[in-house]
């Protein structure tokens, strides 16, 4: 008698054919969980940085005005880094999270790191600004300093005061300009 179909290989087949859909499923959802963990890993890598059209001595002057705020530890403009000392902001982070579920901190503080870099855009200099913030807290004396995440907020209010004292300035400069031109034709 001839056999036309094997049973015995079907159900090897469908057995296979099922494996391959279960790898398939689970590769699907491992590469969406993966892509989750990157995207969390390039948001707390992303370190709040702005582009400026100015002279570079000008965006130094406007970033030292707002870090003399801060307890300056290191600043240096050849090397182009401003570091502050630990500022204490406890009150901060507890007022903040007083509608949360989390306990109370004991203590937190924060330093910032800032770079400014020169270049170029062109042929016109620019200079570029880069804030970081160094979060940490204490939940109780045994546990010791945590580095946490930071909101973002701080860096990126520097950033636009850096931004907004640099059009104040330039606006300045583009009005004095217009009266040394107009003292100049009626002079």
């Amino acid at each position: 008698m001839i056999k036309l179909f094997n049973f015995k290989r079907l159900g090897t087949l469908i057995q296979l054919s099922q494996l391959i859909v279960i790898g398939i499923f689970s590769f699907t959802l491992t590469s969406c969980s993966s892509y989750e963990n990157f995207k969390s890993i390039t948001e707390d890598l992303e370190i709040p940085s702005q582009v400026y059209r100015a002279d570079y001595n000008k965006v130094w002057q406007e970033v030292m005005k707002i870090a003399n705020k801060y307890g300056l530890e290191l600043y240096n403009q050849e090397a182009g880094i401003i570091k502050t000392r630990w500022e204490d902001n406890t009150l901060e982070l507890n007022f903040a999270d007083s509608f949360g579920a989390t306990d109370s901190i004991k203590a937190a503080r924060f330093k910032l790191i800032i770079n400014v870099t020169k270049g170029y855009r062109g042929t016109k200099e620019v200079a570029k600004v880069t804030v970081f913030k160094r979060q940490q807290i204490e939940r109780d004396f045994l546990q010791g300093w945590k580095v946490i995440k930071t909101d973002g907020i701080l860096e990126k209010s520097i950033l636009y005061r850096v931004e907004r004292a640099l059009a104040i300035e330039a606006k300045l400069q583009a009005i004095e300009d217009k009266k040394t031109k107009e003292a100049e034709k009626n002079f």
